[in-house]
């Protein structure tokens, strides 16, 4: 008899430790659903199937960095005194900052992330935050070839930026809830306080040749505006190792 109860024991913990087990394979499983759809399934749909909820939210504040982009090209076809298409670029950089926002409670609510949605986020913020304010920019007036290379070197920063974190953000000191402490350098959805000061040159009429600060050099090689020197000064804070950002 007591060796029957022994054994019905020895049952109970084996089906406790295979339910144990089960449940952990389920809770993996679901981390790891969507790289295995994403790698297995062929067919021609898969990769809507694999997004989450969060990721479209993501692919929301692409869409409105695209639109901008788009927007500043439709200003530079059309007349340099109608500034609707100018509004327009400038209007969707806070909008993406709002998606940007979303997309993190989003995918807290549903306790759903992946790597995935943390590239789709960079690549995104890229295209709303980096190019889009340098399209706006060249827009406005910053066409020289000078201005040119510097608003590069402001995409490419951003650029950096956010590779930087994508493999530096697990080794960054976090706080009790598991979230990073601080930013490395400023978070390129910054840059909306660039856009900021063009909406402000664009309601007072400071575009083109009346951009502050004028041009430099004009005629030669190196003409530039020295107002893109803003553009610099802002890629050079993301890249910055040293300067942190605490995270509110």
């Amino acid at each position: 008899m007591a060796g029957r109860k022994k054994h019905l024991a020895v049952q109970k913990s084996l089906v406790s430790f295979l339910t144990l087990r089960e449940g952990t394979q389920l809770i993996e499983t679901a981390q790891e659903k969507q790289a295995r759809l994403l790698a297995t399934d062929n067919g021609h749909f898969s990769m809507i199937r694999a997004l989450h909820l969060a990721d479209i939210v993501t692919e929301l504040n692409g869409f409105c960095g695209i639109m901008s982009v788009f927007s500043a090209m439709r200003y530079c076809l059309g007349s340099p005194d109608e500034y609707g298409n100018l509004w327009a670029a400038l209007g969707f950089m806070p909008f993406g900052l709002f998606f940007d926002f979303m997309d993190g409670k989003v995918a807290r609510w549903r306790k759903k992330s992946s790597l995935m949605g943390q590239e789709l986020d960079s690549l995104a913020d890229l295209v709303s935050f980096g190019v889009s304010p340098a399209a706006t920019a060249f827009a406005i007036g910053l066409r020289t070839p000078l201005d040119h290379l510097l608003l590069t070197f402001f995409v490419l920063c951003g650029l950096t930026r956010l590779a930087r974190f994508n493999v530096t953000v697990s080794t960054l000191p976090k706080d009790a809830t598991g979230k990073s402490k601080y930013f490395e350098g400023t978070p390129i959805p910054t840059s909306l306080s660039i856009a900021g000061l063009m909406a402000y040159w664009v309601s007072q009429g400071w575009i083109q040749e009346n951009i502050p600060f004028g041009v430099q050099l004009q005629g030669t090689l190196f003409e530039f505006h020295p107002i893109v020197f803003l553009f610099v000064a802002h890629g050079c804070f993301m890249v910055s190792k040293t300067l942190h950002i605490p995270k509110p």
